[in-house]
């Protein structure tokens, strides 16, 4: 009882933050899911809270943005870019990130597509070579079998860990990006 005694009572700042960021971040989610009108919306709100619901709303815009594998991951990620640059005032610097973020997806689409072709080759490879060593062993030096090797769940498994790893330095430059326009005014 001491403890929250001596705790400072919540600054009415800190209390319209507390209401209004998880309403900015409804707000980002409504967006992403169903298309309303974030202009419309924010209109809603006097000066002093916009910038609280910017902040709900950009958390949850940021964490939208994710690598172009597909077409769904492509428009989702335009979708989002627009809606930033629906919220912020800084036009310029909010499109300085999306022009190196754009150059991070081109480089995942033509490099990083070449690089899994070739990773995904070599493990099948590699790991056709592993199950006829086995059933050599197992039945004996002339045993050859045939796998389907990527229904294999050990397979299917190494997969995902090897795409874990060429997609790293990508993800880590896109959190980077969207720490940036989260900060952005």
């Amino acid at each position: 009882m001491e403890k929250l005694a001596k705790l400072d009572e919540a600054t009415p700042e800190e209390r319209l933050q507390w209401k209004l960021v998880p309403r900015g971040q409804e707000l980002g989610a409504r967006y992403v899911r169903d298309d309303v009108n974030l202009v419309a919306e924010l209109a809603a709100y006097e000066e002093a809270e916009k910038k609280y619901v910017i902040q709900g709303a950009s958390e949850v815009l940021a964490r939208n943005i994710g690598l172009p594998k597909n077409d769904a991951a492509r428009r989702m990620n335009k979708r989002v870019m627009d809606g930033f640059k629906l919220l912020k005032s800084d036009k310029a610097s909010v499109e300085n990130v999306y022009s190196r973020m754009r150059q991070i997806f081109s480089h995942y689409a033509e490099q990083g597509e070449q690089q899994r072709r070739q990773a995904l080759e070599q493990l099948k490879v590699q790991f056709e070579a592993r199950l006829q060593q086995a059933a050599q062993q197992q039945l004996g030096t002339a045993a050859r079998i045939h796998v389907d090797v990527e229904r294999h769940p050990q397979f299917q498994e190494e997969w995902r860990r090897v795409q874990g790893q060429l997609d790293r330095p990508y993800l880590q430059h896109l959190d980077e990006y969207r720490r940036e326009l989260q900060s952005i005014a």
